[in-house]
């Protein structure tokens, strides 16, 4: 990737940091506290992936619909066509360093029509970033509730995971409104949570069962439970598991007005995110998958939780709740760091007038410099998405397929328009070279593909209770925005707002001050 600066031809105001006049000529003011290291930015983006989440919450959803074989093989596959749509965002980020990301993005490229490609994209990232929000505690919810069931008889029922949900919920909300310092230190702490996790679960999976399965199961068996007869769909199915996984590293681009040298640790985190969970992803489901005990063509579920049964069956009941509670701490980062990147996401999307009551979202704490009322629209939002599960069983895979739907299309529509661009698009300091129109030919492909795969249905025969309700989902907020955009919002909403004069944004960054 080159690192060249690119041709500016403001002078900038000597009295701001490189971040802050770049932030200025883009519109906008340093509301945000810019604190944030590129650590600290690559840190929230591979908390958000999380392996230890994603990975576990639905693999029993991927032992149903095609087994080891897809686990093993369908990581690195998704993995890869993940890290195309990752370099392609990356170099978009790099461009426009804004917590507003994919739907700025989306207004400075496209050739005509701009307000209404950035509309769209907003709301496609609005709701995947709430889907993932629920899909990640709704994981925590549902290991919680194990370990509770195995140490204390909580039984893992319907009624007790979503109270276990939305207690995980408010406590991430709690979190994100009064320890905005403690919310920074756990993000760093999270990376190695993760890498130390992973290592702990794969290396006590190793070590201490007396027996584990052939790599001729962990690589060539196929697992067909889900009632359709072709193996070819149900292997698709079944490439949800990583592609979930692989969700939310666009917080490095909404987490960009916090991060110093934005321009290069933005697009750093999107991609170095990517790289980091498809390696130890596919060493903590390979490790899992060998660890099964007694398999006999089901995966044994007294728990309700397939990993935290294979824990306990491998390692004793001891050992099992140790390695679940680890498991749990990584799901609590994660799902704390999706409320920090969806907040930014509604706090910018707020700024330019785009959501219902857009004066509260956008509102800043001044004391955290912080915008604490989009933080409990994330958290109420994503506990409404879950609701569901009260009466629909497939609600959780849903709720994940919503995610990957709502962010890939959010994802990749900027890509598609930076491609329109051709040489006409300005670069930033981190770019792709003569690599970028192959890179994000793939990643609109790819997407498009998987927008159409994971709205069909996942069993057979399809009832009430095992209804994907994904397309309905997704239906809805496109009727709802299109519906505004087409009465109201086309006569108003102009895209990105600009804030004001650089005296203007001087006199807001000023109010903020104490």
């Amino acid at each position: 990737m080159s690192t060249d600066e690119p041709v500016t031809t403001r002078k900038p105001d000597t009295r701001l940091s490189g971040d802050a006049q770049r932030l200025h000529e883009l519109g906008y003011a340093q509301e945000l506290a810019r604190s944030m290291s590129g650590f600290s930015n690559f840190a929230i983006s591979f908390t958000i992936i999380s392996v230890l989440s994603g990975c576990l919450t639905l693999y029993g959803f991927g032992m149903v619909t095609g087994g080891p074989a897809l686990i093993t093989w369908g990581w690195p596959l998704v993995g890869t066509m993940t890290l195309f749509v990752g370099l392609a965002m990356a170099e978009v980020c790099s461009s426009y360093p804004t917590a507003g990301g994919l739907y700025y993005w989306a207004a400075k490229l496209a050739p005509s029509h701009g307000p209404a490609w950035s509309w769209f994209t907003g709301w496609f990232n609005f709701l995947g970033q709430v889907a993932v929000t629920a899909g990640i505690d709704f994981g925590a919810a549902f290991f919680l509730n194990a370990l509770l069931d195995l140490q204390f008889g909580f039984a893992a029922t319907p009624g007790h995971t979503m109270l276990l949900f939305g207690l995980v919920l408010a406590a991430h909300g709690l979190l994100n409104t009064f320890g905005v310092r403690l919310v920074s230190v756990l993000g760093n702490v999270s990376v190695w949570w993760h890498v130390l996790g992973v290592l702990v679960i794969v290396g006590t999976l190793v070590a201490v069962p007396d027996r584990h399965q052939s790599a001729d199961f962990v690589f060539t068996h196929f697992v067909n439970q889900t009632g359709w007869h072709s193996g070819w769909y149900v292997a698709l199915l079944g490439l949800l598991l990583a592609q979930y996984t692989f969700t939310g590293y666009d917080a490095s681009a909404h987490m960009t007005e916090e991060t110093h040298d934005a321009a290069n640790a933005g697009p750093r985190g999107i991609v170095m995110s990517i790289l980091v969970s498809l390696a130890a992803g596919w060493i903590l489901l390979i490790g899992i998958t060998f660890a099964i005990q007694d398999y006999g063509g089901e995966l044994g579920t007294s728990t309700g939780v397939p990993p935290a049964q294979i824990f306990i069956d491998a390692v004793g009941d001891t050992g099992g709740k140790l390695l679940l509670l680890v498991a749990i701490g990584a799901q609590f980062f994660c799902g704390m760091s999706s409320v920090t990147a969806n907040s930014r996401m509604i706090y910018a999307f707020s700024r330019d007038g785009a959501l219902p009551g857009s004066q509260v979202w956008h509102r800043i704490n001044k004391r955290t410099k912080t915008p604490t009322n989009a933080v409990w629209l994330a958290a109420g939002g994503a506990f409404l998405l879950g609701l569901p599960y009260l009466w629909n069983a497939t609600a959780y895979a849903a709720v994940t397929s919503i995610a990957v739907i709502g962010l890939y299309i959010a994802y990749v529509l900027p890509v598609f328009l930076r491609l329109l661009q051709g040489d006409r698009f300005a670069r930033g300091p981190w770019h792709l070279g003569r690599w970028s129109r192959p890179v994000g030919v793939v990643a609109v492909v790819w997407t498009g593909f998987i927008t159409v795969l994971f709205m069909l249905p996942t069993t057979s025969p399809v009832t009430s209770k095992s209804f994907n309700y994904t397309p309905l989902a997704v239906l809805l907020v496109i009727g709802f925005a299109g519906s505004w955009w087409l009465v109201s919002a086309r006569k108003w909403f102009a895209g990105p707002k600009v804030q004001g004069t650089p005296d203007e944004l001087a006199a807001i960054e000023h109010e903020l001050e104490f």
